[in-house]
């Protein structure tokens, strides 16, 4: 049984609410830098009624050079409230491709403070294939209230992972395709090492979900996925990936599971990986 207070909504859920003005819906929507179209216009081209565009690589630190960076709280407030979400609104997040970032923006929200957000399950593919309506064009929403706040437990810097890698407190659990993991491919951002965190795990994200039907796998999958590759899900956990986005996908499964208190580390491998970052380990797990 998933946890009462499950992320997961379901199509049919979303579709009997979407007159709910208290219900807000997010395409959250990422592809890596230089793939086109870009999010922003496959949203323009076809979304969920009512449905507002998140912007990761914007609703970030503007002054970080690393990718997408969480922002201030200040920011996220104003950011979100200029999408027209208040603090008593249900956000559903959904991605218009595979699973990656709407569990980022999951996140987000529930670590500045926000406790009400969702993310639907299959998003938008599984939308379409059910042959539900979708609108075109730009939503443009009344500004709504919002306050945030950061908790910091929700997320590591790398001062924090580099200490644990002496105490070994936190398991760290990795997203990405095995290949980057392993160190046997070049990283696709620029100028980074190959490899991993030492002692860290490989559990890669879209191993999560359905291809077919782009619903997230049964629970009993997902616990299988974590379990063969040696995370003990009673043990303190840190999820980690390419740039922050990613990693999300596991924290979602993870969260399923029952598991809380685990974090994401913001900086992933576009921070690690730079090359005069922390050591770096290679090959399998």
């Amino acid at each position: 049984m998933p946890p009462t207070d499950d992320p997961l909504v379901s199509t049919d859920w979303l579709a009997a609410r979407l007159e709910d003005p208290r219900i807000k819906i997010i395409d959250a929507s990422y592809k890596m830098p230089g793939v086109l179209p870009l999010p922003s216009d496959d949203y323009l081209g076809a979304h969920i009624p009512g449905t507002v565009f998140f912007d990761v690589g914007s609703i970030a630190d503007p002054n970080d050079p690393r990718p997408h960076m969480y922002p201030r709280a200040e920011q996220f407030a104003r950011d979100v409230a200029a999408l027209g979400i208040s603090n008593g609104d249900t956000v559903v997040a959904y991605d218009s491709g595979a699973w990656v970032a709407a569990p980022r923006a999951w996140w987000m929200f529930l670590s500045f403070g926000h406790r009400n957000v969702k993310v639907l399950d299959g998003g938008l593919q599984k939308w379409l294939r059910e042959g539900r309506p979708t609108h075109s064009g730009k939503v443009i929403p009344k500004p709504g209230k919002f306050r945030a706040s950061l908790d910091p437990a929700y997320i590591r810097s790398q001062q924090q992972l580099v200490g644990n890698l002496e105490t070994q407190a936190e398991q760290l659990v990795d997203a990405r395709p095995r290949p980057r993991f392993e160190g046997t491919v070049a990283e696709p951002w620029p100028g980074r090492r190959s490899g991993h965190i030492p002692g860290s795990r490989n559990v890669p994200y879209a191993g999560l979900f359905d291809p077919a039907t782009g619903a997230m796998k049964p629970l009993e999958e997902l616990r299988q996925a974590f379990s063969s590759t040696g995370v003990d899900l009673a043990k303190p956990i840190v999820t980690t990936c390419g740039s922050g986005v990613s990693a999300l996908v596991l924290t979602l499964a993870l969260y399923r599971l029952g598991v809380r208190g685990s974090a994401l580390y913001d900086g992933s491998w576009a921070e690690w990986g730079l090359p005069d970052g922390p050591p770096v380990a290679t090959g399998p797990a």
